[in-house]
């Protein structure tokens, strides 16, 4: 699902530093009153504020003392600030301000409290495979990527994900017969259902590139992981909307159920524009708790390529697995691989960090479908009879990178989030003529990771 270049999903910090400029379309609401002292006021969007016009924003915190301290001193303001969800993995809460009262508020926090904007998070249109000149046919290609990258020479090995919970943090899954008998668990922030369901099929799409068994192609269109536990935790609505501190509470809820449900890898096919190091981005700040946690964040690097310096957040925190999307032509020879088109580059902004950090197919990728959802009406994308439907971008790169993950964390469970990385890195493979902050280490190597997991 191609990832936008002009959806919030990096927080916006207010005045304590300079502003990176909010995109023109986002100029068009009322900011707060200027005032003399006042300097970068903060933009946002007339979509960001609530129904009854507030702004929704993140507080957070160096210290738990420090945040619940400032968090009394809410009441002094005249339009006492709304207080929603706390977000202990980053010492935070969610508020909801008064538009005039956005500036007092900045002015008057203690200096180790920091305040971004909650911003809206939406997926685009997916990015809808064009048909190959030589024939008008979308050739689907999920069965090819499997051989393109040796994964089914893993399988043999018996290194299939079993047993290892990947949590795809999305719009859902609905219990497509290739994925029904292994979505352990389900966790809805959007509209509180407990059964498994994706009104939108981003997600349900993504859960078949991981760990997707090939039930209803008869073993054709199975993922990298295709005995791997699934844990749903939807955090996106039908229109693929949500907002930073919906995806907070995901991880946060991962973190906390971790042992559980064996949740060793996180699924994050979403992103968005950084204006913020990654040492203050509240979602990059969760991600790395998860790592602390001993879950892998697997994160896609956006569809803003080829233009430099577009890898998005929480992809551009230098801890976590970022992936780029290859485009392997629809042939298992890999003479003819290339870097596709869309798949976000490097180095990444503010931090100007070398990204991503590898590659794997991302074009024309045929997974599960989720019947009756906002994808599945849509005439544009191809469709593989009611089941499989076929769409690119680094969205579906990344699970075919978090069912890897699987496999590898099968064969070594002792392996840490850092050891997980510097494997898949050291052992990639590299395109000839290409650069870092294009490809990353390069295509992933399953085969040799694996090796050199059992070695260590």
């Amino acid at each position: 699902m191609e990832i936008g270049t002009n959806q919030n999903i990096s927080p916006v910090n207010l005045p304590s530093q300079p502003l990176t400029k909010a995109p023109e379309a986002e100029l068009n609401s009322p900011a707060p009153p200027e005032q003399k002292d006042t300097v970068h006021i903060v933009k946002y969007a007339q979509s960001d504020l609530t129904p009854d016009g507030k702004v929704p924003i993140i507080i957070k915190a160096k210290s738990s003392e420090e945040l619940e301290s400032f968090k009394k001193s809410l009441p002094i303001f005249k339009n006492k600030p709304l207080i929603k969800d706390d977000l202990p993995v980053i010492n935070g809460f969610t508020a909801e301000v008064d538009p005039k009262e956005l500036i007092s508020l900045y002015q008057k926090k203690p200096e180790d409290i920091s305040i971004f904007l909650n911003g809206r998070v939406r997926f685009p249109e997916p990015v809808i495979p064009e048909a190959d000149k030589a024939s008008p046919v979308i050739s689907p290609k999920l069965d090819v990527a499997i051989p393109t990258l040796g994964v089914d020479k893993v399988w043999q090995q018996g290194y299939t994900g079993k047993g290892v919970g990947i949590a795809i943090i999305d719009t859902g899954i609905y219990p497509h017969p290739d994925l029904k008998n292994r979505i352990v668990a389900f966790k809805d922030f959007i509209n509180g259902n407990t059964e498994p369901y994706d009104d939108q099929g981003h997600g349900t799409h993504v859960a078949g590139d991981a760990a997707g068994d090939g039930t209803a192609s008869a073993g054709k269109y199975k993922g990298t992981a295709p005995d791997a536990n699934l844990i749903s935790i939807k955090v996106l609505d039908k229109h693929g909307a949500g907002r930073f501190s919906d995806i907070i509470k995901g991880i946060q809820w991962a973190i906390a159920n971790k042992d559980k449900y064996n949740i060793r890898v996180i699924n994050m096919s979403l992103g968005g524009p950084v204006t913020d190091s990654y040492k203050d981005d509240p979602v990059a700040q969760t991600v790395e708790q998860a790592m602390k946690a001993g879950i892998v964040p697997v994160i896609a690097a956006g569809n803003s390529g080829p233009k430099p310096g577009t890898v998005g957040t929480p992809g551009f925190d230098p801890n976590v697995l970022t992936v780029g999307a290859l485009d392997d032509k629809n042939t298992v020879d890999r003479s003819d691989d290339e870097v596709a088109k869309f798949s976000s580059r490097g180095p990444t902004p503010v931090d100007g960090l070398t990204k991503p950090d590898v590659l794997t197919p991302g074009v024309k990728i045929t997974a599960a479908n989720a019947p009756g959802s906002e994808l599945d009406k849509m005439p544009q994308i191809p469709h593989v009879g009611e089941n499989y439907i076929t769409i690119s971008g680094t969205s579906m790169a990344t699970p075919i990178m978090s069912g890897i993950v699987a496999d590898l964390i099968q064969a070594n469970p002792k392996l840490t989030p850092e050891q997980v990385k510097a494997i898949f890195k050291e052992t990639a493979d590299k395109l000839p003529a290409v650069d870092a902050n294009t490809q990353g280490s390069g295509v992933v190597d399953p085969q040799e990771a694996i090796k050199k997991a059992l070695a260590g």
